[in-house]
């Protein structure tokens, strides 16, 4: 069958990548795509957000499925838009995508269902807000946009004065745009972040492998949030006695406090999870495939994605095979344009691709990135995600910096403690 995939980020590559292993795929597109997918599957030059174009290419082309990559097409109702037209979409209606749209709805959404997460108030009016911060005893807080902010409308704070101007950046000089129109201020929970994917058809889940993002830009979690900075998977601090509790009480209550909302699910759920000393704690939920949590489940699943994807549409998860995966952990490295997140110049020539690509074991990921006169040139903040599996956790990183190291442009940068924290984790325990 063809398949088209929705978006031009990492996520994107990686998917397109292992879709077109599939002994069931015929064509893989993607649109727009990026200078990886071109490769590894076929790119097609329409917006991600032009949906009119992108059913008139799936019916034109004979796609049999459409999988959404990023989180805006799916709040703006791509897939009702499909189905609208007859056609096999794999991501949840823009109803059930509120589930990240609105960090208001899901938080009330855990609240009613009773499912583990930070205490919380909303605000509409900053000067209310401010007001509640300095009545609170604690001077730490999260504070986040309501809206989609691109991974980067949650700010962390560990003082007063932080969360202060933490909400005159999103509510008043609107950083984020519309997506700060509310506000959701949280305390601020300790422990270790995790995240836990599932697909499910709305009936039925199966659980993928824990990872673990790094949203913070530097080394040692500081620096402000961005879309993610690497990742690998497995994560240590999600045990599998921990991963059956997060399925039983966390992701199953959410599939049917979804249903009871009359917003059913089907797609990718992705909760991003604090392990608490009281234990796991849902900090927000996503509505598709993490980036760049994607590039090493996908490096290490060994199932035939289509399969599942397909199953998933079809409302017959539960008559799929159990997921095998490679035993061996993966690591990814997110190489970025100098001034991200902030400002950046986009445009460098990015040379030895083919040579980190040559490494054993070793996949690289395009994210930012564009053909140019057959060059490879940076077209984003986040630019590759550098992927390697290893016999163990501190194997697979030291592969994937080896890969890191014969990459370069101008301004190319990335954080140097990518799985540290399972290393450590896994040398004391």
């Amino acid at each position: 069958m063809n398949v088209l995939v929705i978006g031009s980020g990492g996520r994107e590559h990686a998917l397109v990548w292992k879709l077109k292993q599939s002994p069931a795929a015929d064509r893989v597109f993607a649109a727009p795509g990026n200078a990886g997918t071109a490769v590894d599957g076929e790119n097609v030059p329409i917006a991600e957000n032009d949906f009119p174009e992108l059913i008139r290419f799936a019916k034109q082309n004979a796609v049999e499925l459409t999988v959404v990559g990023p989180e805006a097409p799916l709040a703006r109702g791509i897939v009702d838009a499909f189905r609208a037209e007859g056609l096999r979409i794999f991501g949840p209606t823009k109803a059930a995508a509120e589930l990240e749209a609105s960090k208001v709805f899901c938080k009330n959404l855990l609240r009613d269902a009773k499912i583990p997460t930070a205490g919380y108030n909303v605000f509409s009016n900053p000067a209310a807000a401010v007001q509640f911060l300095h009545a609170r005893e604690d001077g730490s807080a999260v504070v986040k946009a309501d809206g989609l902010a691109a991974g980067k409308g949650v700010i962390v704070c560990q003082n007063r004065e932080e969360a202060v101007a933490a909400v005159r950046v999103i509510a008043e000089q609107k950083a984020f745009g519309e997506a700060g129109n509310r506000l959701v201020i949280e305390e601020r929970l300790q422990g270790e972040e995790a995240s836990v994917l599932a697909i499910t058809d709305g009936r039925n889940i199966v659980a993928l492998q824990p990872a673990q993002d790094h949203k913070p830009a530097h080394d040692g979690d500081t620096g402000p949030n961005t879309g993610g900075m690497g990742a690998y998977c497995p994560a240590p601090v999600v045990t599998d006695d921990l991963l059956h509790w997060v399925e039983a009480n966390i992701l199953v209550p959410t599939v049917h406090a979804m249903k009871r909302a009359e917003r059913p699910f089907l797609g990718v759920l992705y909760a991003g999870l604090m392990i608490t000393p009281l234990g796991p704690k849902v900090l927000e939920y996503n509505v598709r495939f993490g980036d760049p949590e994607c590039q090493p489940l996908l490096m290490r699943l060994q199932s035939d994605l289509l399969e599942i994807l397909n199953a998933a549409v079809d409302r017959r998860l539960d008559r799929i095979e159990p997921l095998e995966w490679d035993p061996r952990p993966a690591v990814c490295v997110v190489m970025a344009s100098e001034g991200y997140p902030g400002d950046y110049r986009k445009g460098h020539v990015i040379r030895g691709l083919e040579d980190a690509a040559g490494l054993p074991d070793v996949k690289v990921f395009h994210a930012g990135t564009r053909l140019r006169d057959g060059q490879v040139v940076t077209a984003g903040g986040r630019v590759l995600g550098v992927t390697a599996l290893g016999e163990n956790v501190a194997k697979a990183k030291l592969q994937a910096y080896s890969a890191v190291k014969r990459i370069r442009w101008e301004g190319a940068w990335c954080r140097k403690d990518i799985a540290d924290k399972a290393i450590a984790r896994l040398a004391a325990g």
